[in-house]
């Protein structure tokens, strides 16, 4: 059986097919991963090391020449996908009261698009980009959590940037740029696993999913995840492919909503209890946008890069 072919086949398949089939499980059979040892530790809870070890992985591939190349795209990503998110949220705010676009408060607007999975960006950055890429992830971070969303509903005096979670994230890229540049030995030694650790981090991304949590948030939560998708996504494609005069489709993977986005209404809330009202539903709401955009997210990179390679092919016989 060509398992592997198969689900290589698929837009983002190395990630999409064990994320799948962790949200699947969790949700229809959760108690299946909590029986504890090492199948508890590596399917339900070992997505953080092995990202991290991703992360010195990839870090070990990027030359000191292009470390700041990889800071520029992470700065510029994170800026679009803030500005975006921060701009819809302040229209519909604005101009359509509580209730929001469709029942989409402000709140769940921004709590959702400004914020980014980092697992899901890493993982499509490393199958559809280069180092650079990936390595863009030690930026990337900043709008994994509350923070951002704090500073775009108007709390930057309530809210300090976690800056020590952001060394944690950078280190394992230090580490492996380290290794990498100084000894090419293990630069080769740890490059496969840029590829190897994808579906293994995948599958416990996955099992913190649960797909109960889109008929709870109804029509309003997909709507969420729809516009997150398309317009971050099409956002940082078009940074990448204009800005950095990069034709691929790697820029689109930052329209995701990342899964500790299901707090941040609450913490924006506890900092300014006006909120409170809202919160309920758009927990619901950026939980939908959570697993949506971990399923159309990747569709949408892998489209847009077969388009962005197909006119690099085309332009090449043209030249020839």
């Amino acid at each position: 059986m060509k398992i592997l072919k198969t689900i290589e086949r698929i837009p983002g398949g190395l990630m999409v097919v064990p994320l799948l089939l962790g949200a699947i499980i969790n949700t229809f059979f959760p108690q299946a991963l909590q029986i504890g040892g090492f199948t508890t530790a590596l399917f339900k809870q070992g997505a953080m090391p092995l990202i991290g070890l991703f992360l010195l992985c990839n870090g070990a591939q990027i030359t000191l020449k292009e470390a700041g190349v990889s800071l520029g795209k992470g700065v510029t990503l994170t800026a679009v996908k803030f500005f975006i998110g921060a701009a819809l949220g302040w229209v519909v705010g604005k101009f359509m009261g509580p209730t929001g676009l469709f029942g989409i408060s402000a709140l769940a607007i921004i709590s959702a698009v400004t914020n980014s999975n980092g697992g899901l960006y890493t993982a499509l950055a490393s199958q559809y980009g280069d180092p650079t890429d990936v390595g863009a992830i030690a930026i990337l971070s900043i709008n994994d959590g509350p923070f951002l969303t704090m500073v775009a509903m108007g709390a930057t005096g309530l809210a300090n940037i976690p800056f020590i979670a952001l060394v944690a994230v950078v280190i394992p890229i230090i580490v492996g740029m380290i290794l990498g540049n100084l000894d090419e030995e293990w630069k080769k030694f740890l490059a496969p696993g840029q590829k190897l650790l994808i579906p293994f981090f995948a599958f416990p991304l996955g099992a913190a999913l649960d797909f109960r949590t889109i008929l709870k948030a109804g029509f309003p939560g997909i709507l969420l995840g729809i516009l997150t998708v398309v317009l971050t996504g099409l956002g940082g494609h078009l940074t990448i492919k204009y800005i950095f005069r990069e034709n691929k489709g790697v820029g689109a993977a930052i329209g995701t909503t990342a899964g500790n986005a299901v707090a941040t209404p609450a913490a924006v809330a506890a900092v300014d209890p006006t909120l409170e009202p809202l919160v309920a539903a758009a927990t619901a709401q950026v939980a939908a946008s959570v697993i949506i955009t971990a399923i159309l997210c990747p569709l949408l990179v892998s489209y847009l890069d077969k388009i962005e390679r197909g006119k690099n092919l085309a332009g090449r016989e043209k030249v020839v």
